[in-house]
């Protein structure tokens, strides 16, 4: 059964003419761990020395695509951007707390450290500054310098320990680079030691030469990319050597859960498969978390059969036209058992995050027969 995802140019008028989801009473508490707050003042601070063709989903695209994007880019500008009309869809979707992290955009890995390092402060400030207002609505991820290591974990124990946030965004390669290089190592070692969260989320797919037209760059490409991404993270050894990462991946972890099988069979049949890690691939695969961003609930429980329903996060991609508009109606109409709707719904996220569950919100505790 397919989900109707609603365009961002139509999702404005299409949200404001719903009543409100009441917040009260018992039901499921709902986070969003895949939703988007952009920063002008780093694009301003970018604008001289950023060159946009750096950015695989700008640089593969046919300019129909270049064209649309710019149209959504003026129709969002309010929704990534101010507040009020951000807490309206939530209210009229049912999300009751955003882990907002950066817009892909803005990752920057492509600026020199010095400067990379100034826009990453801005953003995680600005996003700290949105927490700070209303607590309870919003939980924050930031961004970090990944072209220079040493400067991404300092901003990160700052995010962190100075301005609160629960985690950090990272894109799926840097400028080409795999996240499994080992000068990113003592970045994974310190994001381990915090405890915090990491958000995988793609920008187009590093070489899309045969991607450009009909949007391929991000309807193939971003969930391409985590694919590639996440498989180096465990051919690579990331996730062995830092067993209690907390990683989640945007777009329903992209193309891996499809033949995951084939991971396995590789590193069985062949030595160069396993020249560093020793146990099966999926056995890594199993300790991600994903979010529900797939569109159909046939895939949705396989991913909850294949990974649990305890590694599976709400996610709308808020307010990109490529989101879900409809994240608790997608969740609630599936097969899936009241539990699992519920872990799914946000009880997961709210764990990995920190976030205190209202008492109206927790399930009940069956009474034992006597």
């Amino acid at each position: 059964m397919f989900h109707r995802c609603i365009p961002a140019a139509a999702r404005a008028s299409v949200l404001r003419a719903r009543n409100p989801r009441p917040r009260a009473g018992r039901r499921s508490f709902t986070v969003d761990i895949h939703c988007h707050v952009a920063t002008p003042a780093a694009d301003e601070l970018a604008r001289a020395s950023f060159d946009p063709t750096s950015d695989a989903l700008f640089r593969f695209s046919s300019e129909a695509t270049r064209a649309v994007n710019r149209k959504q880019g003026e129709t969002i500008a309010a929704l990534i951007t101010e507040t009020a009309p951000r807490l309206a869809i939530m209210d009229a979707t049912g999300i009751d707390v955003q882990a907002v992290s950066p817009a892909p955009h803005q990752y920057y890995y492509a600026l020199e450290p010095g400067l990379g390092r100034e826009t990453s402060r801005l953003v995680n400030d600005r996003i700290a500054e949105l927490v700070a207002l209303h607590p309870d609505r919003f939980v924050g991820l930031g961004t970090v310098p990944m072209q220079a290591p040493e400067l991404a974990i300092a901003e990160l124990e700052r995010a962190v320990k100075t301005l609160g946030l629960r985690g950090v965004e990272l894109g799926t390669n840097v400028m080409g680079e795999e996240l499994a290089s080992p000068r990113f190592r003592p970045f994974w070692a310190k994001a381990e030691e915090f405890g915090i969260v990491v958000f995988l989320h793609p920008s187009g797919f590093s070489d899309g030469r045969r991607l450009a037209e009909h949007y391929f760059i991000n309807v193939i490409g971003n969930p391409l990319d985590t694919t590639v991404a996440v498989s180096h993270l465990i051919f690579g050894g990331v996730l062995d050597a830092y067993p209690k990462l907390k990683i989640v991946c945007a777009h329903g972890g992209g193309f891996l859960a499809a033949y995951s099988g084939r991971m396995d069979h590789a590193h069985e049949a062949r030595p160069d498969c396993r020249a560093v890690i020793k146990r099966p691939p999926t056995r890594y695969l199993k300790k991600l978390y994903f979010d529900t961003i797939v569109f159909t609930h046939h895939q949705l429980e396989y991913l909850a059969e294949l990974y649990g329903s305890d590694h599976l996060m709400l996610g709308t991609d808020y307010p990109y036209d490529m989101g879900e508009a409809d994240p608790v109606g997608f969740i609630g109409s599936s097969k899936l058992g009241a539990a699992e709707k519920a872990r799914m719904m946000g009880l997961n996220a709210a764990r990995l995050l920190k976030i205190k569950v209202p008492k109206a919100a927790k399930p009940r505790a069956k009474k034992r027969r006597k």
